[in-house]
């Protein structure tokens, strides 16, 4: 009979080789050689069902990516299209909550800012090949997909950090970057095609997310290329010591439309009434663990399995983030960018993280940031849904713009403690019509990007007229916040917080509002959860007292 484990890792498998999810149901028991051959690499049965290495097709000499994906294309004959219905491919999405319609090509971030006016270094990382305008839609044109980013298996194909998706072809330009941030080199289109097979593993989804923002770990802060071979220390579930999953064990692919979003977020489980292994259309942590994980044979056990209903698995499993050596941007202060020494621009390099490589702290491109290594996140109540301030919106600049309000209530049944990155800082906003603004940052032979002629009023004015918005000409600096959920480097268990990491003066929930915790003290969050409860307290007493008062006036008579 099939045990529990093994029924969740034949789903774990099964989503992982994109052939659809094993009921636990049905699951047959695999031979015990068969595990132990696929354990050592000895198996003389192959998981995949094709070997693209013996296609004649793909054994060519491909002059472009768009050559590759035609090929492709003739047996897979309806990838590209599944692929063009994509978050991937349109960089947009519908909040169904909101109505807000967000996603890479329309909203405002406090990293690079914008994409609009800046293409050619933004869709780097696009799913395609030559998006150069973000204003209209990617063009639907089915070999201008790129398959290869998510199936090649080589390890030599990549894409430039400049050429709109498109990979670094023979002759590679001087000092040409991947986007990596690694010397470019001439990609090999024939030996990629030839090496493809699914899933993608992490170094695909990786090279473009682990990247975001700029640099290795930048934007996400649980993203890096720490994960590509973790230990168990920095990730248990992708740790070849551990559960050795990839990315698509948890965001389970459909027609190459993959689940999870940082627009919209499971933060409860949609299908907690199934079974661990059950079909299911998104893998949460309750999805393999069940709502109540924790041993129902001791005290601690059960009292850990009633916080389930608060507090968010991530809250206590993943202590940490930028674990493995590899830092996270904590501060990104724009208003510093432009300065010049001797009418050269300029850079300072402060910060060393712990596998050695030293990080800037200063560039007359970007200015000031700060980084952090083993960072404890911040919290928040969360049921899932994101508020973005939108091109054109109406900010208060003498408060903290919180570029993208994470919504939930100690009241919303919904509604979990969870952790985020919280970035902090510092961007440009129209001073008399109080919105953020676009700017253009990138272009190497305009006069207006600020990377290379380092003036903000021109930079901004391009941005503007580029964007079609309004803009008054006088710009200035606003703190700003953005959060980033931490979903990824999940610690072992022995490693999760221990009680008194939150039941303890000054702990981890001291600022939560809506809740009191004990051994906590009355934090801000603990006294207004005390409020509460004295005023229903409070309530419930004066409404006996004005009944013993009634019954008194009416001599002992109440209610009819």
């Amino acid at each position: 009979m099939m045990t529990p484990a093994r029924k969740i890792a034949a789903y774990v498998i099964a989503a992982t080789l994109g052939v659809g999810s094993l009921s636990a149901q049905t699951a047959q028991e695999p031979p015990a050689t068969s595990l132990a051959q696929a354990a050592h690499g000895t198996d003389p049965v192959k998981k995949a069902t094709a070997d693209h290495s013996k296609f004649e097709i793909l054994k060519q000499d491909f002059k472009s990516g768009p050559e590759v994906t035609a090929a492709c294309l003739s047996c897979h004959t309806e990838a590209s299209n599944q692929v063009m219905h994509s978050i991937h491919w349109k960089w947009e999405y519908e909040n169904p909550t909101t109505g807000q319609v967000l996603g890479k090509s329309k909203v405002l971030n406090s990293f690079c800012g914008n994409v609009a006016s800046n293409e050619t270094r933004c869709t780097s990382c696009h799913a395609g090949y030559g998006w150069t305008d973000v204003r209209q839609p990617m063009p639907d044109q089915p070999d201008r997909v790129d398959c290869l980013v998510c199936h090649d298996k080589s390890g030599q194909y990549t894409k430039q950090d400049n050429l709109a998706g498109n990979p670094p072809l023979a002759p590679v330009a001087a000092k040409a970057k991947t986007i990596t941030g690694a010397d470019a080199w001439a990609v090999d289109l024939a030996k990629a095609a030839l090496s493809v097979g699914p899933p993608p593993g992490r170094e695909n989804c990786g090279s473009c997310h682990f990247y975001g923002g700029g640099g290795d770990n930048v934007k996400h802060g649980d993203l890096s290329s720490a994960l590509v071979s973790p230990t168990p220390h920095v990730d248990v579930h992708m740790s070849k010591d551990g559960a050795n999953m990839t990315c698509s064990s948890c965001h389970v692919s459909d027609k190459h439309i993959f689940t999870g979003s940082r627009f919209e977020t499971n933060v409860t489980d949609p299908h907690a009434d199934r079974k661990p292994g059950a079909s299911r259309d998104v893998a949460s942590c309750s999805a393999c663990h069940s709502e109540k994980p924790h041993k129902k044979t001791s005290v601690v056990g059960l009292k850990l399995n009633d916080h389930t209903d608060r507090v968010a698995c991530q809250t206590c499993h993943i202590p940490d983030f930028a674990k493995g050596g590899v830092a996270t941007k904590t501060v990104w202060d724009w208003s510093t960018a432009g300065q010049l020494k001797d009418g050269k621009p300029y850079s300072e390099e402060n910060f060393t993280q712990s596998d050695g490589r030293i990080l800037h702290t200063y560039l007359s491109t970007k200015g000031d940031f700060e980084w952090g290594e083993n960072v404890v996140p911040a919290y928040e109540w969360f049921g899932g849904t994101v508020r973005y301030v939108m091109a054109g919106e109406e900010i208060n600049p003498n408060q903290i713009v919180v570029i993208n309000k994470v919504e939930g209530d100690a009241a919303d049944p919904k509604s979990r403690i969870f952790p985020f990155k919280r970035m902090e800082g510092r961007q440009a906003y129209d001073k008399k019509l109080n919105t953020l603004v676009f700017n253009n940052v990138y272009g190497p032979m305009t006069d207006t990007a600020l990377w290379t002629n380092f003036d903000w009023t021109k930079s901004i004015q391009a941005g503007m007229e580029y964007a079609g918005l309004p803009y008054s000409g006088e710009f200035d600096f606003v703190d700003t916040q953005m959060y980033w959920p931490i979903t990824h480097m999940v610690a072992p268990a022995d490693e999760a917080l221990k009680c008194g990491s939150c039941h303890t003066e000054n702990g981890r929930m001291a600022n939560i509002a809506g809740i009191y915790v004990p051994g906590a003290g009355l934090g801000m969050g603990g006294k207004l959860g005390l409020m509460v409860f004295l005023m229903a307290v409070l309530g419930a007493g004066g409404h006996g007292l004005l009944r013993l008062l009634r019954v008194r006036k009416n001599g002992g008579a109440d209610h009819g």
